[in-house]
């Protein structure tokens, strides 16, 4: 008999041919490297990629696979993996995210005042046991994550950016220590050395963390344009229900300004629906009954009864999203030669800085030469922009081209399309605002402002688009619009209507109107 006590544990994910995991932990292009190789070695894996820039790795397999074996392997790397149905971490406050960069700014702010004051020929000289109680808490705690990071690679058989970082600033920082006890109170110290590096490293990461979340930010636009709630018709009336409980077949009833709540098929009723999002189309188009809607798209005048014929990942909305995550976590060609020399860079850099310090410390004999440029050959090859700035780039590009409307089917494509030196478009609708605007009147009278109040006049009462402009343009002319009585369509020509105009005939009003209109 079950305990009732006992926790139930959420069962596994079920293997599947196609993975995209969340990866935690990750510095640098080393770091993306090493994962990918951690899962090519996953028995069945048929293909690994892994983007530094949106923390995902793609895996593909030969046969279905399940998550453990993959997230063994990347745990095994020295990094974490988190289930992709998992909901990611809570993000910090704006607040809190950029505090240890404001506290190591504060820290270091004093101790690089006397290299500013010596540029305009002050002499300020800060205690040594100053300087050691202001470096210490940014080397060992607002530093911690790179020591981290550090033991983490080393202890997977790698190197990182974290390893360059941890040994310049742990090398000036003990540099110091040194000659703090050899030379006195009044020696000179490289305390600041090690607490600018790791507060401008710690700045880096957080403009970082934000370039990403605001290119996040276009995928959750797209996202939110798919209504949580929706109205669904039940055989004992309308009730509410969440977007997620939507079932093929069900029948919506969608009013007037309401966005669709998936994909389907109208049943009943007539109206304009914007669907812009996904065709690009400047004006509504109209529906009726038999003919299809789009999710996300938003519904003119008319009532709506559709039938559901696709929700959640198989809707058209949930594709375009999944295109847009496709092409930012894919590699361009280039990204694949940056990966290939990070694989060495920092191996050959440890050896560069090597070798400085013998070749100074040998032929020399000036060890403290020695040791300052071989902490200088560590932390300025630091390999960050060269394993992020492509991905970086491509994520911002995908996402700037998503917020406008336009998809990039993958990385290559977006890398190519620099030779690009003419762009031809099939319609202009797709470069209009969405919407119709009236921006001139002329009548044959030369009285336009009279025929703009006559033609406002019939399109009070009407919900269509150009309606809307003809009266938007009234109300920025501040016309006054008479009023109209016996208003009726005509097919094919617009609508029809007596105006009280009291300048005119009644026929001729008419006639200028559905004139104008037609």
């Amino acid at each position: 008999m079950t305990d009732p006590t006992t926790p139930t544990l959420a069962p596994p994910p079920p293997a599947r041919l196609d993975w995209s995991i969340p990866v935690e932990g990750m510095s640098c292009a080393a770091c993306a490297g090493r994962v990918e190789r951690a899962l090519r070695a996953v028995p069945g894996v048929a293909e690994a990629n892994v983007n530094l820039a949106t923390e995902v790795a793609s895996v593909r397999a030969a046969a279905p696979i399940a998550f453990e074996p993959l997230a063994g392997a990347i745990r095994g790397a020295g990094y974490g993996a988190r289930e992709p149905a998992a909901p990611p971490p809570p993000p910090e406050s704006p607040a809190h995210e950029w505090a240890p960069v404001a506290i190591a700014a504060a820290l270091t702010v004093p101790l690089v005042l006397p290299m500013l004051a010596a540029v305009a020929g002050l002499d300020w000289h800060w205690p040594a046991w100053l300087q050691c109680l202001l470096a210490t808490p940014v080397q060992f705690w607002l530093g911690a994550r790179f020591y981290a990071g550090a033991w983490r690679a080393l202890r997977g058989g790698a190197a990182n950016m974290d390893v360059l970082v941890a040994l310049g600033t742990s090398a000036s920082y003990g540099l110091s220590l040194y000659l703090w006890a050899t030379g006195g109170a009044h020696a000179d110290l490289y305390f600041e050395a090690g607490a600018v590096v790791i507060t401008l490293v710690l700045l880096g990461k957080r403009l970082e963390a934000r370039a990403k979340r605001q290119t996040a930010d276009a995928l959750r636009a797209l996202q939110a344009l798919q209504p949580d709630t929706a109205r669904v018709r039940r055989a004992d009336g309308d009730a509410d229900v969440p977007g997620a409980a939507l079932r093929v077949g069900d029948l919506l009833v969608v009013r007037p300004g309401e966005r669709f709540a998936a994909d389907g098929q109208v049943q009943e009723g007539a109206s304009h629906v914007d669907e812009s999002l996904v065709t690009g189309e400047s004006l509504p188009v109209a529906r009726g009954p038999g003919e299809r809607v789009t999710g996300g798209a938003v519904n003119g005048e008319g009532l709506l009864l559709v039938r559901v014929t696709a929700t959640g990942a198989e809707s058209t909305l949930a594709r375009i999203v999944r295109l847009v995550e496709s092409a930012q976590e894919g590699k361009a060609p280039i990204q694949h030669l940056v990966d290939r020399v990070s694989a060495v860079f920092v191996p050959v850099v440890c050896a560069i800085a090597l070798a400085t310090l013998l070749g100074w410390g040998l032929a020399r004999g000036d060890w403290t030469r020695a040791v300052l440029d071989a902490v200088a050959v560590l932390v300025i090859a630091c390999p960050c922009a060269l394993g992020l700035a492509t991905p970086t780039a491509i994520m911002a590009g995908t996402g700037v081209a998503a917020r406008r409307g336009i998809l990039i089917k993958d990385a290559q494509a977006l890398e190519v399309a620099h030779d690009v030196g003419v762009v031809a478009f099939d319609k202009t609708g797709t470069l209009t605002e969405g919407r119709p605007m009236l921006v001139a009147c002329e009548a044959v009278d030369g009285d336009g402002a009279r025929l703009l109040a006559l033609a406002a006049a019939l399109q009070v009462n009407s919900a269509h688009p150009l309606a809307r402009a003809v009266l938007e343009m009234a109300v920025r002319t501040k016309a006054r619009v008479p009023p109209a009585r016996a208003e009726r369509a005509v097919a094919g020509r617009g609508v029809a209507a007596r105006v009280d105009d009291p300048a005119a005939d009644a026929s001729v009003a008419q006639a200028l109107a559905a004139s104008a209109i037609s």
